[in-house]
């Protein structure tokens, strides 16, 4: 029987019973509605609807059915719904009429959103953990690479010669941003629902002070209706996580560009490759690419959960009951994908001699020229014009700019000096770089005492 049948003459169908069902989901949240029954229970007792005895029978009860089903020992109904009702069946089976009281001024819509926003802080911490470890790994190859010369690029055309570490820190900003951006979320979904009952208010004198601060909330929602209805927090948080995995996915990209015969940059260590199941010589970096493909999942998550709030009325209405599937699985792909990152970040190797090499065709070191000859008092616009027909000189003969005769300089930049060579080097076109952030020597050095200081910071 179910434990809202009383207003019903009929049995739902099992047809309805199977679509209505969402345990195969939301029994995750077991941990969080026990622990929000637990403290549930304890308020009741404080404002005199539980006596000691019913109290003590309820926390007892609870903390079994929690054992039971660590180990595996509990199996659910279909006809229980959720495992709201789950675990309030199992409780009364257990103790008897003490388990009927504990929904006592309380609705599952309260119940769930309470459930959600504990489960989501506690995923929240452990990404941000999860985060802070690619950030410190990305830290640790930096600080290897300070000498390690690569192409940077622009419309994936090499563009200027940047140092390896400049790249990688690039990278460690984008996920501070993240860490930042989740935080904001906890932030914000840091306050309690439970007490509003289903969406009114309840007609008993509950102390939700004593409810915020034993479940550990900063703050109470101040509307029962917006308490019961509210999402938002999935939505912001879904959109960190997308955010978040799009920058994964931004490194896999280039992961996978790099560590081509084409670049030959980078190389996957073999614990983070696979290979062909007919092609024997073939060593793919699948690790990088599933990352770049579950970005594509976890966008669908947040859309989801848009598409699926944007026309629900006030208060609760069951198309919420979707919101669990799309929130999990987007924490679980982003933190999975972090954990993957990692791993592969950590045993990467960096070719530096192709990396090097690279830098010597494509004419990197044109920008260098332009400002050079801006230094000595031309104007830039002129400087472009100048050091672009060098450079498509250059290009015709299939002869990098440092190799150019000085003839061909003289030509085209009258009193030129020997000084011209020593600005084309491309070391020097890394380093003569001075402006805040850029990649030279000691701006890198900066960057990473910065990077070495957050960190701990955050620790």
């Amino acid at each position: 029987m179910k434990l809202w049948s009383g207003r019903f003459k009929e049995n739902t169908s099992e047809l309805m019973d199977r679509f209505n069902s969402s345990l195969k989901v939301d029994a995750k949240l077991y941990r969080e509605d026990i622990e929000g029954s637990l403290i549930h229970s304890e308020m009741l007792k404080n404002i005199g609807l539980l006596t000691n005895c019913e109290f003590e029978q309820i926390q007892e009860g609870l903390k079994a059915i929690l054992l039971s089903i660590e180990k595996g020992e509990v199996v659910f109904k279909e006809e229980d719904e959720d495992i709201h009702m789950a675990i309030e069946r199992l409780l009364s089976e257990s103790i008897g009429v003490a388990g009927k009281k504990l929904h006592t001024a309380r609705s599952r819509n309260d119940q769930v959103a309470f459930d959600l926003r504990l489960y989501l802080k506690k995923e929240i911490s452990v990404t941000r953990d999860l985060i802070h470890d690619l950030m410190e790994v990305l830290y640790e190859r930096a600080l290897e690479e300070t000498g390690t010369i690569m192409p940077g690029y622009t419309h994936m055309q090499r563009a200027q010669p940047i140092r390896l570490s400049f790249y990688l820190l690039a990278y460690f900003e984008m996920l501070k941003r993240d860490y930042k951006r989740l935080g904001n979320a906890y932030e914000i979904m840091d306050e309690l629902p439970l007490g509003a009952g289903a969406l009114a208010g309840t007609s008993y004198a509950t102390d939700r002070e004593f409810l915020r601060e034993r479940a550990g909330f900063e703050r109470i929602m101040a509307n029962a209706m917006d308490a019961v209805s509210d999402r938002d927090y999935l939505i912001e948080s879904a959109s960190a996580l997308s955010i978040g995995m799009m920058h994964l996915s931004r490194l896999s990209e280039e992961i996978i560009t790099y560590s081509t015969r084409e670049f030959g940059f980078f190389e996957v260590s073999e614990a983070f490759s696979t290979g062909s199941s007919i092609m024997p010589q073939k060593k793919n970096p699948d690790a990088a690419e599933l990352i770049r493909g579950k970005t594509a999942s976890v966008y669908g998550r947040l859309l989801s959960l848009l598409v699926m709030m944007k026309g629900l009325p006030l208060a609760y209405n069951k198309d919420m009951q979707e919101d669990k599937k799309q929130i999990f699985e987007a924490v679980d792909d982003y933190q999975n994908a972090l954990l993957v990152m990692t791993g592969m970040m950590a045993s990467m190797t960096f070719n530096r001699e192709n990396m090097l090499r690279a830098t010597k065709e494509g004419f990197l070191n044109a920008t260098d020229l332009a400002d050079h000859l801006v230094k000595k008092g031309m104007p830039f616009r002129e400087a472009h014009e100048v050091v672009g027909r060098l450079v498509a000189y250059g290009d015709s003969r299939g002869c990098p700019l440092e190799e150019l005769d000085r003839a061909v300089f003289e030509e085209l930049i009258p009193g030129v000096g020997d000084e011209i060579f020593e600005v084309l080097k491309i070391t020097n076109c890394v380093e003569s770089k001075k402006s805040q952030g850029s990649t030279n020597h000691e701006e890198v050095n900066k960057m990473l005492k910065a990077a070495k200081e957050w960190l701990e910071e955050i620790k």
